[in-house]
């Protein structure tokens, strides 16, 4: 046991040199960039939405998401009803992460709905998934995609 220490820390000493004198080469700038991550105002404006569930990924209800460039504003809007405030939760990556409710569940009358929503935004278009919590104590998970407005 002590051998192979020794042999470890002699390995370790030898090769300090070569990386001082050779770092490792500076990351690609498209690396850098995804480092940096998105920013809410990348994403800013009014996205067309369909939630889907299933494995043929049936729509059960379209909305529009309309998103700001800060955390504030952020809304959820159901065909033929009032906004609902959505928080941001989480930016990083390609990814924002929103939190909608408790809300009126569009798909179960006279329940109430907590959403949660992932999505990786591409440019004009994006993906991803939600959970929706209800009162009950039920969980709804599918899919989500989008697509911003002109």
């Amino acid at each position: 046991m002590r051998s192979i220490l020794l042999f470890s820390a002699v390995a370790v000493a030898a090769a300090a040199p070569v990386f001082a004198q050779n770092p490792p080469p500076a990351a690609a700038p498209a690396v850098q960039a995804q480092r940096a991550g998105i920013k809410l105002a990348d994403v800013a404006g009014r996205w067309e939405s369909r939630s889907m569930v299933g494995p043929k990924d049936s729509v059960v209800v379209t909305y529009t998401l309309t998103a700001t460039a800060d955390a504030k504003g952020w809304t959820i809007t159901f065909p033929g009803r009032d906004p609902i405030p959505a928080r941001v939760v989480s930016v990083g990556g390609d990814s924002i992460i929103i939190e909608a409710g408790p809300f009126a569940s569009v798909l179960r009358p006279g329940q109430m709905v907590t959403t949660r929503t992932v999505t990786h935004y591409t440019g004009d278009t994006a993906t991803g998934t939600f959970d929706a919590h209800y009162a009950s104590g039920d969980v709804l998970r599918g899919k989500v995609a989008l697509t911003r407005k002109k």
